[in-house]
């Protein structure tokens, strides 16, 4: 539910000298923008009067002037994965992610660098590394989190026991005052030139706060034991300063944006952990024996201490990503404390964790503790940082809830506060899991509530007073690092009596008199059980779908998994396929998690408002179905499936649209071509011609396009003889529709490849795959090709005699859109046959792995192979086959191109609108790395789209691995 003021703003005055992007009017495209921003990674959503993304710090500067003009709060934005709300609200949202993120100066003598509020943190330090340098805070949403962000919530992270928060490392900030006033916290008061009143009015009266006051704050903060402190604002910082004007950015970080602008800052590097990192991890019985275990590993000063329950463990089980990241876990743990230790060499680390085992081993504490280096730490530690994500994946309305998660308290005090806390949790009939930052002396406890009941919203509130006042017991903390935003925030009087809670006022009224940052967080803010996602006892309605959305529970429901962590806002730096119109536009409505928002509103008041329906088709127009989403977004959210549902709906309504109509029927109109392929090579082979074809049928006129081969394959493959005298095994190929027409030289090589190795191969009767349909919405139409598909092969495939595909979106529409297609007396036959549906390079790497292909086979002269992966092959399968396939030959040597979705996504980059997008997304790693290539290094590319956006975007040929093992068959 949406609450939207009924004040009018005139924005025209904004408008005129504003030189970013403003979205304040009724148009489709702005109602859908500011929906897109009525949410964070919380559960709170209120609409915004309107979105800024400032391209000047000029342009900041006349928003703070409008908005004292109109009386309207600015709320400051960066990757908005805030958990307390702190990006929501009814005002302006100001998002710096897009324009602000340049680093600016880095000094690596002086271990500083200077930077603007949107870069990323793990951008940064990839940038960092060559100095080998670093920014220590590390939230788990590193590759996405921004600097500005984590000045706001004084962001802490796994490593915050030896790293610091971010607090300890902000030295400068510079920033815009509510007057306008440009300023440079963290310089000597003595050395500013001039103050104007409202500066010095902050530095005379800030140090008459803290000096007037130092035994009551003292007295009322929690514990200074306890490392993460982020209740109110941190005027326990300033306790020691003898210069305010020094030592304000201390008060700066966790002040949420409610007190200045921040637009650039200076902040402290630290030098690259130690050459040998390893990670022990111990196996515990119950959860009140690993926080014991932790009291102890604290002693032996790690660099990290974090705690992981069963219950999240449980749910990597069948997780595309994280099951692979399990090999580490022996037996069934209840919970597992994972300690890192850092050392120069294998030997010294290993000590140390041997040390640390035979005291824990002395107090019975622990079953096992294997320690794990590189690669092997890496993956185990994914199982950690992916909590947040992984338990949004229950079904039904309760789900995990950030509520008490940020709580901290002294190490010490741990094992027995967690123990109270769940009594008051079992108290309210509630369950919750427990993971995080044991070694800091706070566990994220996410209990599960039911936000869309009204029991469930008093329920909401009720714990988080009763855990307020368990906190007041052991002197702790309410926030920790996450904040108080709008969930915390109406507790704050309580936690630090009236007295304090005055103090944090005052200094919001002392730096913001007219509360234009970010009013109602931190103080003065609203009922924390207000301003929700969900209305309180609604019902969900009833949606009904061409694609079997029953594992998820509904459409609604996939929608409703996307927790908001922002997973998918990953930049090309630090990789990933997901997503590839985020990375090259970082644009929040390009993010996977903007198109689960809008499809979230859309079907929740299963609307077909025309508005309603061009605001979801507007936002998912970028989508490029690539499906990373379905592996990497830690719930799973698969926009690819659920974008073909919306289309066909939207379509159902207003009629299919001539291109999409023409291009979902590729292979009819490849039969036509075939008549006469004589003119459609010279149409499409002449580029004069060839652009005012493309400009008829509404695509790019630069963009080629694809031959039709002088026969198909299911020509050739019928009118030729098998050369195989004694087959080993039988192999039916699927002749997918684009080898047929267009790659039949592939197909060709691959037949005599398989046959020139032993094997009988067939071309089964069979349909296209109905990729082309799925990928323009046509989901009625695939599903009675699936259905065809099916009833022709299911009596035909098993392990002995697989199903072989040569293009990966065709092959494993099999393994992936089949099974949620066909109906319930098929579904047994569709399994089957997508457990045995490969990829050729997948039938290639079972055949090695079983010894029935040997290197001897091949040539063995010397090559170097550049290997881009297709998008599907990533998400729901692995390029490790591909590698081991084209590793076969001796002396081949196989590097993957780090490198997420070419760009080309199907049509979608032959489409003029998306052209220039689909170009940017090649020009982020794939098309640079190809250029730097030499001539004799080899392109290697699975997918027939790839392929082509190669060849456009750098001129290079790339093959097929197929071609390239064909290549290399000794005669």
């Amino acid at each position: 539910m949406f609450y939207v003021s009924n004040t009018h703003f005139s924005f025209e005055e904004l408008t005129r000298d504003f030189a970013g992007e403003l979205y304040f009017d009724s148009s489709v495209a702005h109602q859908a923008i500011k929906k897109l921003y009525a949410t964070d990674a919380s559960v709170y959503q209120e609409m915004p009067l309107a979105v800024a993304l400032p391209r000047t710090v000029d342009d900041i500067r006349r928003l703070i002037a409008w908005a004292t003009t109109h009386q309207v709060t600015l709320i400051p934005r960066a990757a908005g994965t805030s958990l307390a709300g702190q990006v929501v609200g009814n005002g302006v949202v100001v998002d710096i992610s897009k324009y602000f993120n340049q680093i600016l100066e880095i000094n690596p003598q002086e271990h500083w660098v200077r930077v603007q509020p949107g870069v990323v943190r793990d951008d940064l330090n990839v940038a960092l590394r060559p100095f080998g340098l670093m920014f220590g805070p590390e939230t788990s949403t590193a590759n996405r989190a921004m600097i500005g962000g984590m000045i706001g919530n004084n962001s802490c992270g796994l490593h915050s026991i030896s790293w610091g928060a971010t607090r300890d490392h902000l030295l400068e900030v510079k920033a815009l005052l509510s007057d306008g006033t440009e300023v440079l916290f963290g310089k000597p008061s003595s050395t500013e030139a001039k103050f104007n009143p409202l500066q010095q009015s902050i530095f005379q009266r800030l140090s008459e706060i803290v000096s007037q006051n130092k035994s009551l704050i003292r007295e009322k903060f929690p514990k200074q034991s306890i490392t993460r402190r982020n209740t109110g604002y941190a005027l326990d910082a300033l306790l020691d300063s003898e210069d305010i004007a020094l030592d304000l950015p201390k008060l700066i970080a966790g002040s949420e944006g409610t007190l200045c602008f921040v637009t650039e800052a200076k902040i402290n590097l630290l030098p690259l952990p130690p050459a040998e990192l390893g990670l022990l991890c111990i196996h515990c019985t119950t959860l009140h024996e690993s926080l014991l275990a932790n009291g102890i590993a604290m002693k032996h000063t790690p660099l990290a201490s974090e705690l992981v329950d069963k219950y999240i463990m449980d749910f990597t089980k069948n997780h595309n990503e994280y099951r692979h990241n399990r090999f580490f876990i022996e037996g069934d743990p209840a919970a597992m404390l994972m300690v890192e230790f850092g050392a120069d060499t294998r030997e010294e680390v290993e000590a140390k964790a041997a040390v640390l085992v035979t005291e824990l081993k002395l107090n019975q504490l622990g079953y096992a503790y294997p320690l794990l280096f590189g690669d092997d730490s890496k993956k185990a530690w994914d199982v950690r940082k992916a909590g947040l994500g992984l338990i949004r994946n229950l079904p039904g309305d309760v789900q995990p809830v950030n509520l008490i998660e940020d709580c901290a308290v002294a190490v010490e005090d741990l094992p027995d506060y967690i123990q109270d806390l769940g009594e008051v949790l079992q108290k309210h009939g509630v369950h919750a899991s427990y993971y995080a930052h044991a070694g800091a002396g706070e566990l994220h406890v996410e209990p599960m509530v039911n936000l869309k009941t009204s029991e469930g919203k008093a329920k909401f509130r009720a714990i988080l007073a009763d855990t307020a006042i368990l906190l007041k017991k052991y002197n702790g903390a309410l926030s920790g690092e996450h904040g108080d935003g709008r969930l915390r925030g109406e507790f704050i009087p309580f936690m630090m009596g009236e007295e304090v809670y005055a103090l944090f006022r005052e200094v919001k009224q002392l730096f913001d008199p007219k509360g234009i940052f970010n009013r109602g967080k931190i103080v003065d803010t609203p009922p924390m059980n207000e301003f929700l996602r969900y209305q309180p006892d609604q019902i969900n309605p009833k949606i009904d779908t061409v694609f079997d959305f029953s594992k998820q529970e509904s459409i609604l429901r996939l929608a409703e998994k996307c927790s908001g962590s922002g997973d998918c806002r990953k930049t090309h730096i630090t990789g990933g396929t997901m997503c590839p119109s985020y990375m090259a536009s970082r644009r929040e409505r390009d993010t996977t998690r903007a198109r689960a928002n809008m499809l979230r509103h859309f079907y929740t008041t299963a609307s077909s408002t025309p508005a309603s329906s061009e605001e979801t088709k507007e936002i998912l127009d970028l989508c490029l179905s690539c499906k990373g989403c379905k592996s990497e977004c830690p719930s799973s959210v698969d926009i690819s499936k659920m974008k073909a549902e919306f289309l066909q709906s939207y379509y159902d309504q207003k009629g299919v649209p001539f291109r999409s109509r023409l291009i979902a029927n590729f292979s009819q109109q490849m039969r036509l071509a075939r008549i006469a392929p004589w003119g459609y090579n010279m149409i499409f082979g002449n580029e004069s011609l060839r652009r005012i074809a493309n400009k008829i049928v509404g695509f790019h006129p630069d963009r080629t396009m694809p031959l039709l081969h002088s026969t198909t394959l299911e020509a050739w493959a019928k009118n030729r003889r098998s050369t195989t005298a004694s087959p080993k095994s039988k192999v039916y190929l699927f002749c997918d529709e684009f080898t047929n027409y267009n790659d039949v030289e592939i197909g060709q090589k691959a037949i005599m490849l398989l046959e020139k190795l032993g094997y009988e191969v067939v071309i089964p009767k069979h349909v296209e795959s109905g990729r082309t349909y799925l990928s323009k919405g046509l989901v009625k139409e695939a599903k009675k090709i699936a259905i065809q598909n099916v009833e022709m092969l299911q009596g035909l495939i098993s392990d002995q005699t697989p199903l072989v595909g040569i293009e990966p979106s065709a092959i494993l529409t099999f393994r992936d859109e089949y099974l949620d297609l066909v109906p319930e007396s098929l579904r047994d036959a569709a399994q089957k046959l997508a457990q045995n549906a490969l990829q050729f390079d997948e039938f290639i790497a079972r055949e090695i792995d079983a010894k029935r292909l040997i290197s001897n086979q091949f040539e063995t002269s010397n090559k170097v192979i550049k290997l881009h992966g297709h998008c599907h092959q990533k998400a729901l399968a692995s390029l490790t086959p591909t590698k081991k396939m084209l590793s076969l030959p001796a002396n081949y040597k196989v590097q993957l191109i780090p490198s997420g979705c070419c760009g080309m996504a199907g049509s979608f980059g032959y489409e003029a609108e998306h052209y220039e997008l689909s170009m940017q997304v090649g020009e982020l790693v794939l098309f640079p790395t190809i250029r730097q290539q030499p001539e004799e290094v080899v392109i290697a590319a699975p997918g027939t789209s790839c392929r082509h956006q190669i060849k456009d975007g750098t001129g290079r040929k790339a093959k097929h691995p197929i071609e390239i093992l064909w290549e290399a068959l000794r005669t």
